[in-house]
């Protein structure tokens, strides 16, 4: 048994650029095996993961390991999912990057290397070899952090703060600056309402959809193992 999905490749491409679901695009933001990849989306892809090393680092504290970077980029796509709720394992972020830790590591060092470059990281070594990291948490670096954000949240959090005029006449998004969040935490809370919203719309469509596609039968038979999976994770000490 395996779940499988088609998709046009506009529809993909849209979601990885402007997480206007956040299902494909949270899904690669995680480690993937691409089989055939005809138009380099992996190369596209490096848009959505640099944008999710910023939203991470927004809800991060100054100070953090390495681990927590990659569970709460792991977290984003799961915030306001329904499913978590009530199907899920708690220590489903957990198990993910512990579970991946060195492929989470070859897919964002890039961009950690480039953060560091800016001055935005600053790295050191820690006993366990897993690098124990602090940012600068500047309102420069956090209107930095929300220019790299999709033009789709950014416009979200521009309503959420009563700016309506965030695109431009010239149709260009306004960047983090334009926004005038006027501190860190006001910024990261209104980008979290904003995925919130985004991911308990895409979860309600999919767990409908699921009901309709595989049947009422095979559907409440796979509910109830998640559930029963999930129940066990939050009743074991």
């Amino acid at each position: 048994m395996l779940k499988y999905g088609v998709v046009r490749m506009h529809d993909l491409i849209q979601d990885i650029l402007n997480w206007e679901s956040f299902y494909l695009s949270g899904r690669l933001q995680k480690p993937v095996n691409m089989l055939v990849d005809n138009l380099d989306i992996e190369t596209i892809n490096s848009v959505n993961l640099r944008a999710a090393v910023s939203a991470a680092l927004l809800l991060l504290p100054p100070k953090f390991t390495e681990e927590d970077l990659y569970a709460k980029i792991c977290s984003l796509s799961y915030m306001g999912d329904v499913r978590m709720l009530f199907a899920e394992d708690r220590n489903k972020v957990k198990k993910i990057v512990q579970g991946q830790f060195n492929l989470f590591q070859s897919m964002y060092k890039p961009f950690l290397e480039e953060y560091e470059g800016k001055d935005f990281l600053r790295f050191s070594s820690s006993k366990n070899q897993l690098a124990n990291i602090s940012q600068d948490c500047g309102l420069p670096v956090t209107h930095s952090h929300i220019s790299f954000l999709p033009p789709t949240v950014r416009s979200q959090m521009g309503m959420k703060i009563g700016k309506k005029k965030v695109i431009s006449e010239s149709g260009k998004v306004g960047n983090g600056n334009e926004l005038g969040f006027g501190s860190r935490e006001e910024a990261a809370k209104c980008m979290q309402k904003a995925l919130r919203r985004t991911v308990m719309v895409s979860s309600a469509r999919q767990a409908v959809s699921g009901v309709l596609t595989v049947g009422g039968v095979k559907a409440a038979r796979y509910l109830t193992s998640k559930m029963c999976k999930a129940w066990r994770s939050w009743t074991r000490t």
